[in-house]
């Protein structure tokens, strides 16, 4: 049996399902990807707009990815908001250090309904 393509999402939630984390796994399954998501926001919100947002320390972030990817290597990284510069920075050198994964940015800086 075939191992499926994996892909990772770094990017907050949205608990409606409409965007962020929740959106990106679901968007994988459709195409038949299985999906892997590290999150950088947990934000409030509904169809009427954003209540809260509540950043991530890096080091959370960090966490997720060093986790991850230990696991097992995704065939492509998507990035979706992105807390701070100090969480850009992080991905970057998760990026530049496994350079040999296609990834795609989405510059979500910040979240509205």
């Amino acid at each position: 049996m075939n191992k499926p393509n994996i892909a990772l999402t770094i990017a907050g939630t949205d608990p409606t399902g409409g965007a962020g984390v929740m959106a990106d796994l679901k968007s994988f399954h459709a195409c038949g990807v299985y999906g892997m998501a590290a999150v950088t926001s947990i934000v409030a919100q509904n169809t009427k707009g954003v209540q809260h947002i509540h950043n991530l320390e890096p080091q959370w972030l960090s966490e997720q990815l060093a986790s991850v990817l230990d696991d097992e290597l995704p065939h492509a990284i998507k990035t979706g908001m992105i807390a701070s510069k100090e969480m850009m920075q992080l991905i970057q050198e998760y990026l530049v250090k496994y350079h040999e994964i296609p990834y795609v940015i989405d510059p979500v800086m910040l979240a509205n309904s």
